[in-house]
């Protein structure tokens, strides 16, 4: 096979149509445009313009509410955690933590900004000490099955008003 002999296989790639060359090509002239107005010029963006009337996403109501303030979480199941530590990805005999979660890619680089959440999706066969934001309660109860531990943050103290 020679460089010069390599192609694509036919019809993939698909030949743009050739509009403006004359009336026998079927598309001469106005080039299947119309005629004349505003979408029959070049640089037209009339996408949600109803002619002046309001438009729709504004004659509707606006819906729910978004919290600018809510604190994300990135979810780790159990059998995630396994998956990596059978691949030699995690090493069981030291503490695991967020950074170490992150080496070993289950949690994306900016996917958590209050921390990671632990989940008892899977099972975890070994003991593990692990650091995370926050866990279910099932996952503690697995991992602490397994002759591990969780540990979460200190919840401060109520404060009172």
């Amino acid at each position: 096979m020679k460089l010069n002999e390599l192609a694509d296989r036919p019809g993939a790639r698909h030949a743009a149509k050739r509009v403006g060359r004359g009336i026998g090509s079927g598309k001469g002239k106005t080039s299947g445009r119309g005629v004349k107005g505003q979408k029959a010029r070049t640089g037209v963006a009339l996408n949600g313009f109803e002619g002046g009337q309001m438009p729709i996403y504004r004659r509707l109501p606006k819906r729910g509410f978004k919290n600018l303030f809510r604190t994300t979480y990135a979810p780790v199941n159990l059998g995630a955690i396994a998956a990596a530590i059978a691949a030699g990805r995690l090493d069981p005999t030291q503490p695991i933590g967020e950074p170490a979660l992150q080496d070993a890619g289950l949690v994306g680089k900016h996917r958590a900004s209050a921390g990671v959440s632990l989940l008892a999706g899977g099972a975890i066969g070994q003991a593990i000490r692990i650091t995370v934001a926050r866990a279910s309660k099932s996952a503690i109860a697995a991992v602490e099955a397994a002759g591990g531990s969780v540990t979460l943050p200190a919840e401060p103290p109520p404060t009172e008003s």
